[in-house]
C-alpha cells in the first residue's frame, strides 16, 4: 500500500470574512498494484540548457522512486512525447499499443484560469530565444523495465491502460509543469477532464520559466507558483518520498 498525503488548496474565508487560499491535506491509502506513475517528457536533450541541466539533476531521484514503486507493484508509463519511433517494436511500447481501446467520457467543462507566470517567450532562463526539437528518446539514465513498464505518448492509450488495469490513483512526474505536464493528451488537464484521479509529484517536476518575465521571481519560485496553481485548479500534489516508504 502507498500512504499518500495529498495537498490541494481551497478558496476559503477567514474569521473576518476575507478570502484566502487554504492548504488542505488529506491522507489516502491505495494499493500499489492499483497505482500508476506517468513520466512526462523526460527527454535525452532539450533546446534550453537550463531545462536540460535540471532534468539531469532530477533523473537519479526519479530512478530511485520509480524502482521502489515498480518493486511494490505499481505500473510505470514512460511518456517521452514525439519519440515513439525510437521505441517501436520494444515490449514496453507494444504493451501499450495492444491495449483494447476504451472510450473515455466526454470531457468535463471546467474553468481554466491563466497561469501565474508569463511563459510567452517559451521560458528559457539560459538565454536561448527559440525552441527546436532536439530530443530523440527518453533520458538514457532513466531506466525502462521492458518486462513491466509501458511506453506511450498517446492519451487514449494511457487512459485505456489505466482503466483496464483498474488503476485507482495515477501520479505524474516530469517536465515541464506549465506546458507538457498540464497540456499533453496524457497530461493533467485531459486526465482530470476524463475523470482520472491524478496527482502531481511536486518535487520531481520543473517549469519553463524565465525570471526576466512576469511575475519577476526566481526560476524555483516560478515553478512553485505553477505547482500552487495546479493545487488550486486542477489536482492535488504529493512528494516523491511517499512512494519510497
Amino acid at each position: 500500500m502507498f500512504q499518500l498525503l495529498l495537498r490541494s488548496q481551497d478558496l476559503a474565508r477567514d474569521s473576518r470574512g476575507r478570502s484566502w487560499w487554504q492548504v488542505v491535506e488529506r491522507e489516502r491509502v491505495v494499493p500499489a498494484v492499483r497505482t500508476a506513475v506517468i513520466v512526462c517528457d523526460v527527454w535525452d536533450a532539450h533546446w534550453c540548457r537550463g531545462a536540460a541541466e535540471r532534468v539531469d539533476e532530477m533523473v537519479p531521484k526519479m530512478n530511485e522512486v520509480l524502482a521502489a514503486a515498480r518493486e511494490r507493484g505499481a505500473h510505470i508509463i514512460h511518456a517521452p512525447s514525439e519519440t515513439m519511433d525510437f521505441y517501436a517494436g520494444t515490449p514496453a511500447r507494444q504493451r501499450m499499443q495492444t491495449v483494447a481501446r476504451i472510450d473515455p467520457p466526454a470531457s468535463a467543462d471546467r474553468p481554466d484560469p491563466p497561469l501565474p507566470i508569463d511563459d510567452s517567450d517559451e521560458g528559457s532562463d539560459t538565454g536561448e530565444t527559440s525552441w527546436s526539437t532536439v530530443w530523440t528518446r527518453q533520458h538514457p539514465a532513466l531506466a525502462i523495465d521492458d518486462d513491466l513498464d509501458g511506453v506511450s505518448d498517446d492519451g487514449l492509450e494511457v487512459y485505456s491502460f489505466l482503466r483496464r488495469e483498474g488503476i485507482e490513483q495515477t501520479l505524474i512526474m516530469g517536465v515541464h509543469t506549465n506546458m507538457c505536464v498540464l497540456n499533453r493528451s496524457f497530461g493533467i488537464k485531459q486526465m482530470v477532464n476524463w475523470g482520472v484521479d491524478i496527482v502531481l509529484v511536486r518535487d520531481l517536476t520543473d517549469a519553463m520559466y524565465n525570471p526576466a518575465r512576469p511575475p519577476y521571481v526566481s526560476h524555483d519560485e516560478g515553478t512553485r507558483l505553477v505547482v500552487s496553481y495546479i493545487e488550486k485548479f486542477w489536482c492535488p500534489t504529493v512528494v516523491s518520498d511517499q512512494l519510497l516508504c
